[in-house]
């Protein structure tokens, strides 16, 4: 996972955003297997992360937060995929969530909803009704780096523990 200290997330809350710090404590995951780093937050971008602390891309999953419309019905998820992959949004992920139209969520939307910073939005501590539709290829990696709800750090958890998120449903969503 790069040449980065990490430690136990459950030993600095500081470093998490706060639903990120709030759905540990209320123990959504084995707090035991999920692990934090302070970064500069000019690092976050996960390009510039991974050169930057020899972090291997195909252990970094990227968060994106979509939403799309059917009549008025609105519907807002997470997809998780490898940064080495790109989330097939306008069809599988479109098709899944039973939406005509669906794209990228605006940031400020998306900022207002998780409480987390642009860029550095997790899948962990997410609202409570959003499906997190996360790619088969990321719960087969040992270990995951992924957002902490901060640009400032990242956390790290076994890939496997990804399907275990609440609301968690593992599809094959890359292209």
């Amino acid at each position: 996972m790069g040449n980065l200290d990490w430690q136990p997330a459950a030993d600095a809350p500081e470093l998490v955003a706060e639903p990120v710090s709030r759905a540990l404590a209320e123990g959504i995951l084995d707090t035991g297997s999920v692990f934090v780093t302070r970064i500069d937050p000019t690092l976050a971008d996960t390009a510039a992360f991974c050169d930057a602390f020899d972090s291997p891309a195909e252990n970094s999953a990227n968060c994106v937060v979509v939403s799309g419309r059917r009549g008025d019905q609105s519907t807002t998820a997470a997809c998780l995929v490898l940064a080495t992959d790109k989330a097939d949004v306008n069809k599988t992920i479109r098709k899944h969530l039973g939406v005509r139209k669906l794209s990228f969520a605006p940031m400020d939307d998306a900022v207002a909803a998780t409480g987390m910073e642009y860029g550095g939005i997790t899948p962990v501590g997410l609202p409570a009704d959003w499906p997190i539709l996360i790619d088969t290829a990321v719960t087969e990696r040992d270990w995951i780096v992924i957002g902490s709800g901060i640009r400032g750090s990242k956390l790290a958890i076994p890939g496997a523990l990804a399907g275990k998120l609440p609301g968690a449903e593992i599809l094959d969503l890359a292209i």
